[in-house]
């Protein structure tokens, strides 16, 4: 499943994770990011509406709002390799 950026149009927080993930996978090994709009899903919407931006891995929660780099890094750290 890899990264999955939860997102919504025109949200400045978004394009500034979205940013930070892509200055984050020139120091580590990021698996590949999906974005998905969270409007374009009733269920993400209901469950993450107010939250954007979302970043999950492998559909597990990572973080919200602004990138938590060190969380990415533990969960990442963690994770079977596929």
């Amino acid at each position: 499943m890899g990264l999955t950026l939860v997102t919504r149009e025109d949200c400045e927080l978004c394009e500034v994770m979205q940013a930070d993930l892509r200055s984050l996978s020139g120091v580590l090994s990021l698996p590949a990011l999906r974005l998905v709009d969270v409007d374009a899903d009733p269920e993400l919407q209901r469950r993450y509406g107010l939250k954007v931006p979302v970043l999950l891995l492998d559909g597990a929660l990572v973080c919200h709002g602004r990138l938590q780099a060190d969380e990415l890094r533990r969960v990442l750290s963690r994770r079977v390799p596929s």
